[in-house]
């Protein structure tokens, strides 16, 4: 996945905030049921931002029972992070 695509990911307000939401908490997962509140979304919706989100390498999925639970792709975000901070010339 492009670093562009990545960002891409990200411009989106609620996909922004599923971020947020899943690197704030305990234990650095969230379940589904824990994202949808605090969005005021539907289940659906909130499913396909976080398919977007997955998909672009930002956060991971581990099916446990009848819930997901998503957490931050270690080094995503530093990832990001260091693509905006200048380089220094050589």
């Amino acid at each position: 996945m492009t670093l562009a695509a990545k960002f891409k990911a990200l411009a989106d307000p609620n996909r922004l905030k599923i971020l947020s939401i899943v690197s704030s908490s305990a234990g650095d997962e969230a379940c589904v049921c824990d994202i949808q509140e605090p969005l005021n979304l539907g289940q659906p919706t909130v499913s396909h931002h976080l398919k977007i989100l997955v998909d672009a390498g930002l956060l991971s999925r581990e099916k446990r029972g009848v819930w997901a639970y998503y957490s931050v792709v270690p080094g995503a975000l530093e990832f990001l992070s260091a693509a905006l901070i200048p380089q220094e010339s050589k």
